[in-house]
């Protein structure tokens, strides 16, 4: 239930240390385990349950489908995790000011609506941690706050600890420790 903000220059390896945790690189040194298991003797289906039950990532450059509605984009996974129900969906999206937009194609979508909908997705699953990158650096300060409102209630219903980087632009809200770089 921690939280952690990591901040450096570009460049510095943010980005890396998310993928590395998530078991999407593997070039690193040292070692990385979960409860105990070193991540580089899992195997698929293990990251895979993994990934679905306990470990979530809002990647920087988003990973959208570009040519799927913002409903199919959080649907897509929402279908994998039967995490939310389209209520659920629907809300946030409508604190996010994104209500109006659920039919429209990812591709049409400013980098901040965009950003905003990679951040309802990442939420939707189980979570024991939350890694966000640079979860904010394309948003005005009132929808960072609104995003920070989400993820604490979300936080105070599920206990999840959280990850995050930073250029500079943060997340509002309270780190139990800050990492600079």
């Amino acid at each position: 239930g921690r939280t952690y903000l990591i901040k450096a220059a570009s460049g510095h390896g943010k980005s890396s240390f998310c993928n590395f945790l998530f078991g999407t690189r593997s070039d690193y040194f040292g070692k990385i385990c979960f409860d105990g298991t070193d991540v580089r003797t899992l195997g698929v289906s293990e990251w895979r349950n993994l990934r679905r039950k306990s470990l979530g990532l809002m990647f920087q450059d988003l990973e959208l489908f570009p040519e799927l509605t913002v409903y199919e984009n959080i649907a897509i996974k929402n279908r994998i995790t039967g995490y939310f129900s389209p209520e659920r969906v629907s809300g946030m999206l409508a604190l996010l000011g994104l209500e109006d937009k659920s039919e429209r194609q990812a591709a049409t979508l400013s980098l901040g609506e965009r950003q905003r909908v990679a951040f309802i997705r990442a939420l939707a699953q189980p979570l024991d941690f939350l890694l966000m990158d640079e979860p904010v650096s394309h948003l005005d300060a009132d929808n960072a706050e609104k995003m920070s409102e989400i993820l604490a209630q979300e936080r105070s219903e599920r206990d999840f600890g959280v990850i995050v980087t930073s250029l500079g632009n943060q997340l509002p809200m309270d780190y139990d420790e800050l990492i600079n770089l």
